[in-house]
């Protein structure tokens, strides 16, 4: 008899999955759920908007905005691809599965320069691709510790369970608050089922 999954026990499962398919072989011991690893920083990345990295290991999901001569695609706002620093350090693209269940992001046009994006892997973050009045540059906005936000990085803490299978503790966001130009952080904690 086949268990009967609902939509997002199917979705969770997806995501886990990809966890999985996307560690290189060497595979790094995580530490304790609160110790962050000492990770690179991408540099070099023209239009980057921000980043995103897990543990065990330091390759980099890098989510770029996409430029058609000079202005932003309608239909695809964010390139999304892998730095390989596990590896040669090399640019890759995500895998199919990994677009759609993982670090993909939905886009919906909202006009006058403006997108609300979401993970497809977690649609409960709002995100907003927006040019900024300040520096006339586009950035992800997105809501850190009560405030709208830059997002600059996403932090996601994994350990390994029984059987190899990963347990998402928490996403941690990054951010200036664009008033102050400090540092925000928070933690969005991932209930497990």
């Amino acid at each position: 008899m086949t268990p009967n999954f609902s939509w997002l026990n199917k979705r969770l499962l997806g995501f886990l999955f990809l966890f999985i398919i996307s560690l290189s072989s060497d595979i790094i011991a995580s530490g304790t759920p609160d110790a962050e690893p000492v990770l690179p920083v991408p540099k070099g990345i023209k239009n980057e908007l921000f980043y995103l990295q897990r543990d065990p290991n330091r390759n980099t999901v890098i989510y770029e905005l996409n430029l058609k001569n000079g202005t932003v695609d309608q239909e695809k706002p964010v390139n999304v691809y892998w730095i390989r620093y596990e590896e040669k350090g090399q640019k890759q693209d995500l895998s199919s599965m990994q677009r759609r269940l993982g670090y993909g992001l939905n886009s919906k046009y909202l006009g006058k320069d403006r997108y609300e994006l979401r993970f497809v892997s977690y649609d409960k973050l709002p995100l907003l691709l927006a040019k900024s009045e300040s520096d006339n540059k586009y950035h992800i906005y997105a809501r850190i510790k009560q405030k709208q936000a830059i997002l600059n990085r996403i932090f996601v803490r994994v350990t390994w369970g029984t059987l190899g299978w990963p347990k998402v503790h928490y996403a941690e966001l990054i951010g200036t608050d664009p008033s102050s130009g400090e540092e925000i952080r928070d933690r969005i904690y991932i209930k497990q089922s």
